[in-house]
């Protein structure tokens, strides 16, 4: 089976290949196939009919689920943080990283149902929630639960960087989570050790990292859609865990959500918010819909370059 092809010991030492978990079925059929023509192994390869009919099976699921699950997606189970996590999540909101990430909307910590949980992004990494599983006990205590949700320790991997010309910079991550943060006018004493030929009066700071790591949800009505945080939530999930504690940000109209949603969310609200049976966490584990692919290994890049420009002007 093509999907189901053993990666070779050599090839999968070298991190060449990782198998993901994808949920089938869902629109649109052309992007999927252009996905495992350019990046499942040996995708190009692949009968493009035998594709669509995996994909067409999924589909069917999800018509099935139509009728079977309708409004379940209105259901999401929601309640209040047990008495063991309200100090851990009263001490994390007051991070900086927490304060700087949900400063628009309304927030609350809340003890979320993972299995209804509406979800975007249609794939799970299997090797990183495998590790992740190893770090879940099914018996795990409150503090436990919620410091695995919301690590503030952290060890992101290394980001490579190196200087392509006098104004081009180039920095490279292992993690999809890599991104350009805002940029920011620095002040001469928050800059140190630093050499310079003469005194330095300001600066401007283009920096890279990562995102602020919280499980999250947003939530529109009665419905909470998964936001950050999908392996942890699988790894949780497929421990038999039930329940998380999540960030929820709660939206009431299209302007808000464009200001916290990915792009697809926010261009396709009505698919995730309205229709009788979004794609929902529990998804991952149905057969009839997830199948596992073996994907090239990726990695995330940002250039950053600059410009600068001099100018002589009279005084007013």
């Amino acid at each position: 089976m093509p999907f189901e092809m053993a990666v070779a010991d050599g090839e999968a030492a070298r991190g060449a290949v990782r198998d993901e978990l994808w949920l089938l079925g869902q629109p649109p059929l052309r992007d999927y196939l252009d996905f495992v023509r350019r990046l499942v192994v040996d995708g190009a390869s692949l009968d493009p009919r035998a594709l669509t009919d995996k994909w067409r099976e999924a589909n069917d699921r999800y018509y099935e689920l139509e009728r079977t699950e309708a409004g379940v997606a209105d259901k999401a189970g929601r309640r209040p943080l047990p008495k063991a996590m309200r100090s851990l999540a009263e001490s994390v909101s007051q991070t900086a990283h927490f304060r700087r990430t949900f400063d628009s909307l309304p927030v609350t910590i809340e003890m979320v149902q993972l299995d209804r949980l509406v979800v975007y992004q249609p794939h799970v990494t299997l090797p990183f929630t495998e590790r992740l599983q190893a770090q879940v006990d099914p018996g795990m205590d409150a503090e436990a639960l919620f410091r695995f949700c919301h690590p503030v320790e952290r060890r992101d991997p290394p980001v490579r960087a190196r200087r392509i010309d006098d104004k081009r910079y180039l920095f490279t991550s292992d993690s999809t989570d890599f991104r350009l943060h805002d940029p920011a006018l620095l002040r001469p004493d928050q800059i140190v050790e630093h050499d310079s030929f003469g005194p330095i009066s300001a600066a401007i700071g283009l920096m890279v990292g990562y995102g602020s790591n919280f499980l999250s949800v947003i939530r529109s009505d009665s419905r909470m859609l998964l936001h950050n945080g999908y392996h942890r939530a699988y790894a949780l999930r497929a421990a038999g865990i039930t329940h998380a504690p999540a960030v929820v940000q709660t939206v009431t109209r299209r302007d808000e959500l464009q200001l916290v949603a990915s792009a697809v969310v926010v261009d396709e609200p009505a698919f995730f918010f309205a229709s009788k049976r979004p794609p929902l966490l529990k998804d991952f584990f149905d057969p009839k819909i997830a199948r596992v692919l073996p994907v090239k290994r990726m990695e995330k890049m940002i250039e950053v370059s600059f410009e600068i420009r001099e100018y002589d002007v009279p005084c007013a």
